[in-house]
């Protein structure tokens, strides 16, 4: 293949990527406008925001195993006509049933889309090509995050032909088409050497524990908090413990299962899946109520609270930087351990802030304490999938970086569901204030375990050139086998 070609196509997945990373951070600041238009109460708000990560993970593993066996390029293709559509309809909703069903509908679209793109890379790169591709995978995911509010907050309050808030899914349109129409026209098709069977019944097993964790979190609050919301909840626990034995049944008869049972074996591995959990359910969630605190509490326009939480994504491209640059290679995981400490530092000092000034809080105010909870932030994310993927064998990568993905993915939907029904919780009693200090606090209270959990890590991240590295730079890409 021609080596312009080659960097055409790794433009499209880049694309891809970027569609996917802003329509996970762009709805935040869009949740007031949709709340007025649509009616939406703050339930339906939560699936709007959540949902999308929701079906993701649901599809995310699935999504990587269908391009592997009838192709990448043809999923990919599939996936991006599907996110083009699904963002057109929400759109066009009139309604907050008809969004959340298309949101569903796109974060599924995404889990078709996303999981082909570091197949495609490999199928397209040499060996000795591959890093200088990967190298822009840091950058996007950096100026994305950065953009997504902020394109988000201006979208709105530029309120083009008086469409509002759904400028934010028209955006997706231009890009759905290139990525569709590039990838028909310039992707070579690849699949797996070999073809794995689909597992269907792993598959479900995995959505249905998923859907019992985050229905009765977001619904429950509205229902007044009925015994079936807690028997779901517990009851999830089920469809994963099924999982795993018919994960270890298939393998047994040489079948290939959704999850490689070796996996969930490793300690230190199914200890990182845990920090990948507290750490995401954490930082969205935490995004999300200071996100509406802002709009519907300070009366912050879209576009300034937008700007007003830009110091956080800068302040992870610092972070990870700092952690790549020059703390993981000297003390290990110990960075990351490090990381949780400006990460609480910074989230007490916006409870303090908050505290002292209410709802006459000023953007200036807010820059120094999220700049610091930034940068904590990204010397987590950063390095943290290396780390974990440390814990596996070679042969293993694959699989356990597709599970990553999807438990990451599940943390932003449970945040979302967590965090945000205790903020509603208390904004109905106490107000805005109270209502974020309260959930600034339950998210304090989680640094600890994450601190634990980061110390249960292997010392040094995986440095093998077998797959990690391309994980822990794109972490909504899920590589299979």
């Amino acid at each position: 293949m021609p080596a312009s070609r080659k960097w055409l196509v790794l433009a499209l997945v880049l694309i891809a990527e970027s569609m996917d990373l802003l329509d996970t951070t762009i709805v935040n600041v869009a949740a007031p406008d949709i709340h007025e238009e649509l009616g939406a109460g703050t339930a339906a708000l939560q699936w709007i925001i959540g949902g999308y990560a929701l079906s993701f993970a649901m599809g995310l593993v699935l999504g990587g195993r269908l391009g592997d066996i009838y192709g990448r390029r043809r999923l990919f293709v599939l996936g991006a006509v599907g996110f083009l559509v699904s963002s057109a309809l929400c759109a066009v909703s009139i309604g907050s049933g008809m969004l959340i069903a298309c949101r569903l509908l796109e974060g599924f679209a995404a889990a078709l889309l996303i999981p082909q793109g570091l197949g495609i890379i490999h199928a397209v790169f040499a060996d000795e090509e591959r890093e200088a591709a990967f190298a822009f995978f840091s950058p996007v995911v950096a100026g994305s995050a950065v953009l997504g509010p902020i394109l988000g907050g201006g979208l709105i309050g530029i309120d083009l032909w008086g469409a509002g808030w759904r400028l934010i899914f028209l955006v997706n349109l231009p890009l759905g088409l290139v990525a569709a129409l590039g990838a028909a026209f310039l992707m070579p098709e690849s699949t797996a050497g070999r073809r794995p069977s689909l597992d269907v019944v792993g598959a479900v097993l995995a959505a249905t524990g998923m859907g019992l964790l985050i229905y009765p979190l977001i619904q429950g609050r509205e229902a007044g908090w009925p015994a079936w919301t807690y028997v779901m909840m517990i009851g999830g626990i089920v469809p994963f413990g099924v999982l795993a034995l018919w994960s270890r049944h298939l393998a047994a008869r040489g079948r290939d299962p959704l999850i490689e049972p070796a996996i969930l074996v490793r300690r230190q591995y199914v200890t990182g899946l845990g920090a990948i959990l507290v750490f995401y359910t954490g930082m969205m969630g935490t995004l999300l109520v200071v996100t509406l605190f802002l709009q519907m509490g300070a009366g912050f326009s879209a576009i300034r609270a937008g700007m007003t939480i830009a110091p956080f994504a800068f302040g992870i491209a610092i972070g990870a930087v700092l952690a790549a640059a020059l703390l993981v290679p000297r003390i290990g995981r110990w960075a990351l351990q490090l990381g949780a400490l400006p990460f609480a530092a910074g989230v007490w000092w916006i409870h303090q802030t908050v505290g002292a000034h209410g709802l006459a809080i000023t953007t200036l105010q807010l820059v120094g304490p999220e700049l610091v909870a930034g940068v904590g932030m990204g010397l987590v994310v950063g390095p943290l999938f290396d780390f974990i993927l440390a814990a596996v064998a070679g042969d293993e990568v694959g699989s356990a970086s597709g599970v990553l993905n999807t438990v990451q993915q599940l943390a932003g939907a449970l945040g979302v569901a967590a965090i945000g029904t205790l903020f509603f919780s208390t904004l109905a009693r106490e107000g805005y204030v109270v209502a974020l200090r309260h959930a600034l606090v339950a998210e304090l209270a989680s640094v600890p375990l994450l601190f634990l959990l980061l110390g249960a890590l292997p010392r040094r991240a995986r440095e093998d050139g077998s797959g990690a590295s391309a994980a822990a730079l794109e972490k909504d890409v899920a590589v299979v086998p």
